[in-house]
């Protein structure tokens, strides 16, 4: 990561650029609770040289979902699932509109009806 320039490193969503205490304040609470949603394999935080959690802006955003879930009640281990189901969701919506795009434009490589 040295010799990528720290403006780009700063400008990426997956670049692991907050310490645990840092990610904890950002989002109103504790490291504990990072902790957790790890455990649940919500987040898996990159490591230092040094062996602390870093983590990026994306899994900081995914741990806000969570906790807003928690804290309307759901237990953590519902609530990560939750967020992974529709992480995945998601994801697979963006592709079906790929794909339709891909169809609508005729790029598909498939053939179509006879």
């Amino acid at each position: 990561m040295a010799d990528i320039p720290l403006g780009d490193r700063l400008d990426d969503d997956d670049y692991p650029a907050y310490t645990m205490g840092r990610a904890a304040e950002m989002l109103g609470t504790t490291p504990g609770f990072l902790r957790a949603i790890g455990e649940a394999r919500l987040i898996t935080p990159l490591r230092s040289e040094g062996g602390h959690r870093r983590y990026s802006r994306y899994q900081l955003r995914i741990a806000a979902r969570a906790r807003e879930l928690v804290d309307r009640g759901t237990p953590i281990e519902a609530a990560c699932r939750i967020v992974i189901l529709e992480d995945q969701l998601e994801e697979a919506q963006r592709i079906n509109a790929e794909y339709r795009r891909a169809a609508n434009t005729g790029t598909t490589g498939t053939p179509g009806p006879s």
